[in-house]
């Protein structure tokens, strides 16, 4: 049974799923998102900005020059014990899976998630479509964690997903920002909960992220672990709590 809604049993400590104003639709810098994630006591932090496809981004470029900028950052993060990691939130644009971003690129990146966003780059296909471009993208292999898989927009076979995130050992996450009541996807509460008893079933690792644009949102957590609550879902399998947890790029 998850303990993990017993509020003084569970601190976030991990968000790997952020965003800067390099994604274009986010608020605040680099800088102040490192730091709001100092403030909030993380261990562990992620900047996953948009890849080129979402409108507004910085675009691959932006990539690219990561090398020439990341250890400074890092440096800084360190010294004030956060673990800091510098990564991109795909687009599945196909449904063969494809992404937009080469895989020399995607080599350099410390953390790779992969989302369909409806109507960017992706037009929501059937249920065996959009399955298979989630399960197509799982292959990649620096594909680490799919986001947000619980959009009720797009018709997915769950159990087929489910078990595919086993076999290439990829983390599903539990978007935070998804479970909104005022958000703009669709059934995700329910769509999230048919995935965690999914995840039990076959022992596949989740990942709490905020998908926070703005600092006030980074860590943000308490939506995704009511739905885990209401699942109870086994604390042994949430990457947040085990991060020892073997992942498919053994992220540490």
């Amino acid at each position: 049974m998850s303990t993990l809604l017993e509020k003084n049993n569970f601190i976030n400590r991990m968000d790997f799923h952020t965003h800067t104003i390099a994604s274009g639709h986010a608020k605040d810098t680099i800088e102040v998102m490192i730091d709001s994630a100092i403030d909030k006591g993380l261990v562990y932090y992620g900047i996953t900005d948009h890849a080129k496809t979402m409108p507004g981004t910085e675009g691959e470029e932006y990539f690219r020059n990561l090398k020439n900028i990341k250890d400074k950052y890092k440096i800084y993060a360190k010294e004030k014990n956060l673990k800091l990691y510098f990564g991109v939130e795909l687009n599945i644009i196909g449904y063969d899976g494809k992404v937009d971003m080469d895989n020399n690129l995607l080599s350099e990146m410390d953390i790779v998630i992969a989302s369909i966003h409806p109507d960017i780059g992706y037009l929501a296909g059937s249920k065996k479509e959009n399955t298979n471009a989630y399960i197509k993208a799982m292959e990649n292999p620096y594909v680490d964690i799919i986001g947000h898989p619980d959009d009720g927009r797009l018709e997915v076979d769950y159990e087929e997903f489910v078990k595919n995130a086993k076999r290439t050992n990829t983390l599903i996450e539990v978007n935070n920002s998804s479970l909104n009541p005022n958000g703009f996807r669709v059934n995700t509460v329910q769509n999230s909960m048919t995935i965690l008893k999914l995840c039990e079933k076959y022992g596949v690792s989740i990942v709490i992220g905020s998908d926070a644009h703005r600092r006030e949102d980074i860590a943000g957590c308490e939506r995704s672990l009511d739905v885990i609550m209401k699942t109870n879902f086994p604390d042994e399998l949430v990457f947040n709590k085990n991060f020892n947890l073997i992942t498919k790029r053994n992220i540490k």
